[in-house]
């Protein structure tokens, strides 16, 4: 935790959007389990996750494990289940299934105004269709939403960070985060 906000660190080799890792899956994982509360690994192939990642990070963390991905049905969030994930994360959809480990990050300020208030929410500031900034901010989000709330997406350190974040989820910046929490 960093000054009581949950810091949950990705372990991310790629996106479609250009970014690729300097370091290797070793060294991405050490530094997500050394600086992160929970270690989110990826699902989808597009950044450069798989269900034989979350296997093979369970075996090697007894940290909590976020499922990263879009799970665009309910069968992939049971299958992130049983493969090792604590938590799994929903983009854009309301599922049926695990309502006690699903993470919702809603598209937008107006669907987030639909998620009933038990579920954890992450706040992308990335349009995940483009790989920009969402025209509406954390900010908005916050106003809008009473639970806890995790802002995502250009995170690089501790002076990124938002008020009012219950957590940060720090991907392709995380060396550079690690480093501003050194300092």
């Amino acid at each position: 935790m960093f000054g009581g906000i949950t810091i949950i660190a990705e372990v991310k080799m790629r996106s479609p959007f250009g970014f690729i890792s300097k370091r290797s899956w070793e060294e991405q994982f050490k530094l997500a389990e050394e600086i992160g509360d929970i270690v989110s690994v990826h699902t989808d192939s597009r950044w450069g996750g798989s269900l034989d990642e979350i296997r093979k990070v369970r075996t090697r963390t007894k940290k909590p494990i976020l499922a990263k991905g879009i799970h665009e049905n309910d069968d992939m969030i049971d299958a992130a289940v049983k493969a090792g994930a604590d938590y799994v994360l929903v983009v854009g959809r309301m599922p049926e299934v695990h309502h006690d480990v699903v993470w919702i990050e809603p598209n937008s300020i107006a669907q987030l105004k639909t998620i009933p208030d038990t579920f954890k929410v992450v706040w992308n500031a990335r349009d995940i269709n483009t790989g920009k900034p969402k025209p509406e901010t954390f900010g908005q989000a916050r106003d809008a939403w009473q639970g806890w709330l995790c802002q995502a997406s250009f995170i690089k350190s501790i002076n990124d960070v938002e008020g009012g974040a219950n957590g940060i989820l720090v991907g392709q910046g995380l060396e550079e985060f690690a480093k501003s929490i050194d300092d």
